[in-house]
């Protein structure tokens, strides 16, 4: 051998230990090592995944804070794809809020000065857009990517604008579409969109690492939207394109534009909306009311609010009622009180769904919770204000005069955005309310009964139902398939446990993903939006990916395909 080929083989043992997608670290086989150059580059003891597994948990139990057990977990991410998936699965419910809400926030704030690696994202900018196509072949590598997540980071969680900083949101979000529904990492990309930040913390921090102006807004932003939606079409032409934390004023006009056109969905209105029927249902199921008995209190009337008006609607309409008359089942109540048709700075999607002065006497008062909730007497409300304990106990005793059992879902995040603590709302209502909440949320132990809380994230339907539409090459995902993910989650209570929870735990995310993923395409095929010869459970199972190590010679020839 000649030192050309010596170097080859040597560069190839190199590329290979450092790249997440191949490296597989101590468990390469003694034939394995011989063959692709890493005889040398390894310690002599081959491992199993199992083996790798549990050291890899231990070191992770020794870390203290909840940020240094994510860096732990992400510099495995960064090394090794499969162990990291392979772990995250076998601890999913203790994982989640470690890689994903609620200690990803912090992660976002505190990016700049943790920066390591990019975790194979694509950085795009507003101020050069002929380069979008090359930064998305940059990133992607000749991998065949099918599932996009990309954000400009206006509305990260209840946090804010973040800049660049929000890549970690779709990496985060990628990561649990992994874990929970097994699409290949290989075939995702995560992609951030820097279009400037209004954050003055960032401007002036010189460490931040995005571009420093303030955001790009008008027409030119969604001409640069519109060529970013272009590139994705033409290189990635079977993709999933996943939006998620874009701005108050800007998400909506995008789904809006392209969700006849492409595969993609809105997580912020869409996911939001889903999961909160989805839990809505879960609890109807277990008081043995029907949604068309409820009157439905919405606070927080933004992006996330309104995609959750827009479910519940849609599934009045679908119980028989006119438009008109679903209607009057929806109060909105953002920063002002309750919103009127005269109120000024309305939305589009909020006009159609405010009330009229007319039905209340006192209606210029009605700007105070408590007063408002006396007015309206909601059996439902829901939370996505971002507004600190704003779910008083005066106002939630109020709610209970009115509804036999409240359901009251207090979903803002992080921590601190929460409307009120679990452990509140079924003190103040007697244990009679129906709880889920945004975070994850301890069991509240009250009066001999242990009430599990469910987390109304949207992590436990955004995996199936991108995946779903995915395993059947649907062509866009619409308000049908969505309420089927909502049904297949929603039914999954125990209605006769005591404290029974309306959601199914993280702790089950792998297995009903899957159902949902199964709701999803079938719904897919029903409609004759799909392109499969499969039914949807074989689709389903066929696209699954497990973190196993499978045969190097193999892993080898599907690469980058």
């Amino acid at each position: 051998m000649n030192f050309v080929e010596r170097r080859w083989v040597l560069m190839r043992g190199f590329q290979i230990l450092n790249d997440p997608f191949l490296n597989r670290g101590t468990a390469f086989t003694e034939d394995e090592r011989r063959q692709y150059g890493l005889i040398g580059l390894l310690p002599p003891r081959v491992k199993t995944i199992d083996e790798q597994a549990a050291e890899m948990y231990a070191l992770y139990q020794s870390k203290g804070s909840l940020i240094e057990k994510r860096h732990f977990l992400m510099e495995i991410f960064n090394h090794n794809r499969t162990l990291f998936f392979n772990l995250m699965v076998r601890h999913i419910d203790e994982f989640m809020p470690i890689v994903y809400d609620p200690v990803i926030a912090e992660a976002i704030e505190r990016y700049n000065e943790r920066f390591m690696q990019p975790q194979d994202a694509a950085y795009l900018t507003v101020d050069d857009p002929d380069t979008i196509e090359q930064r998305l072949q940059n990133a992607a590598d000749q991998r065949d990517i099918r599932l996009i997540v990309v954000t400009d980071a206006e509305g990260i969680l209840g946090i804010g604008d973040w800049g660049v900083n929000g890549v970690d949101i779709a990496v985060g979000k990628l990561m649990v579409y992994t874990a929970a529904a097994g699409i290949d990492p290989q075939q995702v990309l995560p992609v951030v969109i820097d279009a400037g930040t209004d954050n003055q913390q960032l401007l002036a921090d010189d460490e931040y690492l995005g571009m420093r102006h303030q955001r790009l807004s008008g027409e030119a932003y969604f001409a640069y939207i519109d060529r970013f939606v272009a590139a994705v079409e033409k290189l990635f032409p079977k993709s999933l394109l996943h939006f998620e934390d874009f701005g108050r004023g800007t998400a909506a006009q995008i789904l809006d534009k392209y969700q006849d056109r492409i595969l993609t969905f809105n997580d912020d209105i869409q996911g939001t909306g889903v999961i909160a029927l989805a839990g809505v249902l879960g609890a109807l199921n277990i008081s043995g009311q029907s949604i068309a008995e409820q009157r439905f209190l919405t606070f927080g009337a933004g992006t996330a609010g309104m995609g959750i008006v827009k479910m519940l609607y849609n599934e009045l309409i679908k119980q028989g009622m006119s438009p008109k008359e679903a209607k009057q089942h929806f109060y909105l109540v953002d920063h002002q009180g309750l919103l009127f048709e005269d109120t000024p700075g309305l939305t589009p999607k909020q006009q159609a769904f405010v009330r009229s002065r007319d039905e209340f006497a006192d209606a210029g008062e009605l700007t105070d919770l408590p007063a408002i909730i006396k007015a309206v007497q909601p059996t439902v409300m829901i939370g996505t204000s971002t507004v600190h304990n704003a779910f008083t106990e005066a106002a939630i005793k109020e709610m209970a005069k009115h509804a036999d059992r409240p359901i009251v879902f207090p979903i803002s995040n992080p921590t601190e955005k929460i409307e009120a603590t679990p452990a509140d709302l079924i003190k103040w209502t007697n244990g009679k309310a129906l709880v889920a909440t945004g975070i994850p949320s301890a069991t509240v132990a009250y009066q001999g009964i242990d009430y599990q809380i469910s987390q109304a994230n949207n992590a436990l339907i955004y995996p199936g139902v991108g995946f779903g539409a995915l395993a059947v090459n649907a062509r866009i995902i619409n308000d049908e398939m969505l309420a089927a993910a909502a049904h297949a989650l929603g039914g999954l209570v125990d209605v006769k446990a005591p404290g029974a929870p309306v959601l199914p735990p993280v702790s089950q995310l792998t297995a009903f993903s899957k159902q949902v993923a199964i709701a999803v395409a079938q719904s897919a095929i029903d409609q004759g939006l799909a392109q499969t010869d499969l039914s949807a459970e074989q689709a389903v199972a066929a696209m699954h990916w497990q973190p196993e190590y499978q045969p190097f010679d193999q892993l080898l020839a599907n690469y980058r395909k």
